[in-house]
C-alpha cells in the first residue's frame, strides 16, 4: 500500500537483483585484488586486519608482483585464482571493471567489496566505469558493497582497511554508514564508552546496495534471540524512503530500536515557494516527517547517536519519574535541567524512608531527589541509596547514578558496587562516570564488565527524552471515514492546473469531510452589501487574485458598517491582479495553521501548529508523511512547543484536539488520492470551544 504513495523513485529502485547473500555475509573463501605487504595501504591494511581478526575461510591474494603477501598466497592475475566467493577490490578504479568481469564469469565470485575511489564521486567518466561494474555484478546475480567505502565487518570477517576494528559481539549495535570516514570516527566515540558492535556496514557510493538495502536485509533476516536489537544509521542519501519505512517499521515492530543521523538537505529546502507550507516543508522535514512514522529515533551529530544508541541498548525506562544520585552537586542540577526539559519528574522524596536514609549518610547530604552523598560519599552508601531507590521509595522508574573522582581515593570499590546494583536491579541504572582522566582506570574496570559508561549527564538526558518521545511506528493504513473518495476525484480531474478557484477549494474541502466558513465572492460593492446582510456583521474581506494575500495588505478584518465595507471594497479592487472580494463572517478564537506539500520520492509532507506568528516567525510546526493515522496526528500536535496553548493554559481554554487530529487526517487521506494537490495551507483555521473552521485555505494543483 505505501509503495503507492511515493512516486519518482527512479530505474535504480526498480532493480530485482539487489540482494545480500551469503558470499558477502559469509565467505569461505577471500581473495584480495591488490593486496599488499604494505599496511600503511588499504590492500595491505585490510588484508592484515583479515588475517589478525581470525577469518577462517581461504585467504587468496592478487598482486602481479608478489608471490607471497603477507604469508597468504599471491596469484599474478585473476585468471590464475581458484573459485571465490567474496572479492575485495583495492585497486585504481579503471582496473576494476575487467576483475570483476573475470571473476564474475569464470570465478563464480558473488560478492564484491569495493574499496577503491575514483567512480560516480569523482567524473563522468568514474560514473560510467561504475555503471559498467554493477552490470556485470547484476548480470551474475552478485552483490556489491562500494565503490569508495571502508568494507564491512562482522563476526564471520572483518574486511576493513581502517581501524579501529572492535571484536564482535551480539549484544552489540549493527551499524549501517553511508560514509566510511564517519563510520570510524562513530566506533571511536562509542568504543571507549562501552558501546559494543555486532556489525558494521560502509556502503559508499551505494552503487548497487544502499542503506535501505542493508536494512532490508537485517528486516528479513531478523532472529529475536540471536540478531542484534539495536541498529545505528548514518544516511547521506535516502534513495528509496519506502523501502526504509517499511523496513524500519517492521524491525522496530519484532522488537528492535532504531537511531539515525540524516546528514544534508537538498535544493527543495530553498527553493521559492509559493506557500507558507512550501518555505517551510523542505526534504529535512521530509525526513523529520519520516523518521517519525518508522519510529526511528532522529540524531543529528556522532555524540549524540552514539548516547542514544547506549540509551536503547540499556533496560526500557517504563515511566517518568527519575531518581537522581550524586555526589557533585553541579551535575546533578544539570542532568535535572535536561531531564525536566524533556518532560521527565524528578519527584521529590520525602517521609519515614527518607529521614532513615538520611541518617545513614554522612552529615550535609541530602535525600530529596537528587540524592546528594557529597564528596565523602562511600560505596557502602552508594549501595544503600540505590536500595531504598528501588524498593522503599515509590513511583521510581530508573536510577542516574553520578559517581566520579574526587581525588580523596580511587573508587573501585563504589564501581564494583555500581555493577552489582545493574546486575541485580529490577529498575534501570544508568551510570555516568565522568572521571575520564584521573579515573580512567576505574572507568575500564567498570567497562570491562560489559556496561556502558555515560560521561556527560547533560547528552544523557537529552538522549533519554528523545528516545521516550520518539512515537511508536504508525499502523499502514488509511482511513477513509467522512471522506468522499469520488467526488474528490471528480474535482481533481475536471480542475484546471494552478491555485484552485475559492469554489473548487470549497469543495475539496467539503469532499473531504473539513468544515469551512461559508464566503462568497462578490465583484460589485452592492453584493458585498447583500452577502454581508446574509451574514451580519463583523465580516472579514479578503481580495480575491493575488496569492499571498497578506503580502498585498489583501485581508481585512472586523468590518462593522457599510460604510466601512465599501470604503475597502474600492480599496482592495485596486490592488494589481484583483479580481473580487470574499465576504466571510467573522471569527474569534485561537489561530491554527495545517499545510501539505508534495515532496518527490517521500509523498506528501503534513505540517501542523499554531497560525499566526508561530509559524510565520517562530516556525513552530510539527511534521508527518501521508497518510496519517489519528495516533500519528495527536502526535504531531503534541510535538509543537505551543502545545500549551493549544491544551489551553492559564485560565486560557484550548482548542478541540480530537476535532484538529480528524481534520489532519482527512486532509492526508484526500492528498494520499489526490497526488495532483502539490502545496495546501489552511491558515488559518480558527480553535473557538469545540469547533474548528477553515477560514483561508489555498491549494496548488499541478497535473502530469
Amino acid at each position: 500500500m505505501l509503495m503507492e504513495i511515493f512516486h519518482n523513485l527512479g530505474d535504480r529502485n526498480q532493480n530485482t537483483h539487489r540482494m545480500i547473500n551469503h558470499q558477502l555475509i559469509n565467505p569461505q573463501s577471500i581473495v584480495v585484488i591488490g593486496g599488499s605487504n604494505n599496511i600503511h595501504k588499504p590492500g595491505g591494511k585490510i588484508l592484515q586486519n583479515l588475517i589478525e581478526h581470525g577469518f577462517k575461510g581461504k585467504l587468496y591474494v592478487v598482486n602481479p608482483k608478489e608471490d607471497m603477501v603477507q604469508g597468504v598466497k599471491s596469484y599474478r592475475s585473476a585468471g590464475a585464482l581458484p573459485d571465490v566467493e567474496l572479492a575485495i577490490l583495492a585497486i585504481s578504479a579503471r582496473h576494476c571493471p575487467g576483475y570483476v568481469k573475470t571473476l564474475t564469469r569464470d570465478k563464480k565470485t558473488g560478492a564484491f567489496i569495493i574499496l577503491s575511489a575514483g567512480f560516480s564521486e569523482e567524473s563522468d567518466e568514474g560514473a560510467r566505469l561504475e555503471n559498467e561494474i554493477v552490470k556485470y555484478i547484476e548480470d551474475a546475480g552478485a552483490c556489491l558493497i562500494g565503490p569508495n567505502c571502508i568494507g564491512m565487518m562482522n563476526h564471520h570477517h572483518s574486511s576493513v582497511f581502517t581501524s579501529p576494528v572492535p571484536s564482535m559481539d551480539p549484544r552489540g549495535v549493527d551499524f549501517i554508514s553511508s560514509s566510511g570516514g564517519t563510520a570510524v570516527f562513530i566506533m571511536e566515540s562509542g568504543l571507549p564508552k562501552g558501546l559494543k558492535f555486532s556489525s558494521v556496514f560502509s556502503v559508499g557510493n551505494s552503487a548497487q546496495l544502499g542503506v535501505e538495502d542493508i536494512l532490508k536485509y537485517m528486516d528479513e533476516n531478523f532472529d529475536s534471540k540471536t540478531s542484534a536489537c539495536v541498529k545505528l544509521l548514518y544516511i547521506e542519501s535516502i534513495d528509496d524512503p519506502d523501502k526504509l519505512l517499511k523496513h524500519a517499521s517492521s524491525l522496530i515492530r519484532k522488537g528492535c530500536r532504531i537511531a539515525a543521523i540524516k546528514s544534508g538537505t537538498s535544493e527543495a529546502g530553498s527553493r521559492a515557494a509559493l506557500s507558507h507550507t512550501g518555505a517551510l516543508a523542505g526534504s529535512d522535514l521530509a525526513v523529520d516527517a519520516l523518521f517519525r512514522k518508522a519510529g526511528i529515533v532522529r540524531c543529528y551529530g556522532r555524540e549524540e547517536l552514539i548516547t542514544v544508541a547506549s540509551v536503547l541498548l540499556h533496560p526500557e525506562i517504563k515511566g517518568k519519574n527519575i531518581a537522581i544520585v550524586t555526589h557533585a552537586g553541579g551535575p546533578a542540577v544539570m542532568l535535572t535541567d535536561a531531564l525536566s526539559q524533556g518532560n521527565h519528574r524528578i519527584p521529590r522524596i520525602e517521609g519515614p524512608e527518607s529521614e532513615e536514609l538520611l541518617s545513614m549518610l554522612n552529615e550535609g547530604a541530602s535525600v530529596s531527589n537528587p540524592i546528594d552523598l557529597l564528596a565523602t560519599g562511600t560505596a557502602r552508601q552508594l549501595g544503600l541509596v540505590i536500595d531504598y531507590c528501588e524498593n522503599k521509595f515509590a513511583n521510581i522508574d530508573a536510577i542516574m547514578v553520578i559517581f566520579g573522582s574526587t581525588g580523596l581515593d580511587d573508587v573501585f570499590d563504589a564501581y564494583e558496587v555500581l555493577h552489582q546494583k545493574m546486575v541485580k536491579c529490577k529498575i534501570p541504572i544508568f551510570p555516568i562516570l565522568p572521571s575520564l582522566f584521573s579515573a580512567r582506570r576505574e572507568v575500564e574496570f567498570f567497562l570491562s564488565k560489559g556496561h556502558i559508561n555515560f560521561p556527560d549527564e547533560v547528552l544523557l538526558g537529552n538522549a533519554i527524552s528523545k528516545v521516550y518521545s520518539t512515537p511508536w511506528p504508525a499502523e499502514d493504513r488509511i482511513l477513509r471515514d467522512d471522506v468522499n473518495i469520488p467526488l474528490l476525484r471528480e474535482l481533481i480531474e475536471n480542475a484546471p492546473e494552478g491555485f484552485a478557484s475559492p469554489r473548487l477549494v470549497q469543495d475539496i474541502l467539503k469532499a473531504a469531510g473539513i468544515p469551512a466558513v461559508e464566503e462568497k465572492a462578490c465583484r460589485t460593492a452592492g453584493e458585498t452589501i447583500a452577502a454581508t446582510r446574509e451574514t451580519g456583521y463583523p465580516v472579514a474581506m479578503k481580495v480575491v487574485g493575488p496569492v499571498h494575500k497578506s503580502d498585498v495588505n489583501g485581508v481585512v478584518l472586523n468590518i462593522n458598517s457599510d460604510q466601512h465595507l465599501e470604503a475597502e471594497y474600492r480599496r482592495l479592487m485596486k490592488i494589481p491582479g484583483a479580481e473580487a472580494v470574499l465576504i466571510q463572517k467573522m471569527l474569534r478564537g485561537t489561530e491554527l495553521f495545517i499545510g501539505a506539500k508534495y515532496e518527490p520520492a517521500f509523498g506528501h509532507i503534513i505540517l501542523c501548529g499554531l497560525g499566526g506568528i508561530f509559524v510565520e516567525v517562530l516556525q513552530d510546526v510539527s511534521s508527518g508523511l501521508a497518510p496519517l493515522t489519528y495516533d500519528e496526528a495527536h502526535s504531531m500536535i503534541r510535538s509543537v512547543k505551543s502545545y500549551r496553548i493549544i491544551k489551553g493554559t492559564r485560565g486560557q481554554p484550548g482548542i478541540n484536539e480530537k476535532l484538529f487530529a480528524k481534520i489532519i487526517v482527512h486532509l492526508s487521506t484526500i492528498l494520499r488520492f489526490a497526488v495532483e494537490i502539490k502545496e495546501l495551507d489552511l491558515n488559518p483555521l480558527i480553535g473557538h470551544g469545540d469547533d474548528i473552521t477553515v477560514v483561508d485555505a489555498r491549494i496548488l494543483i499541478q497535473k502530469g
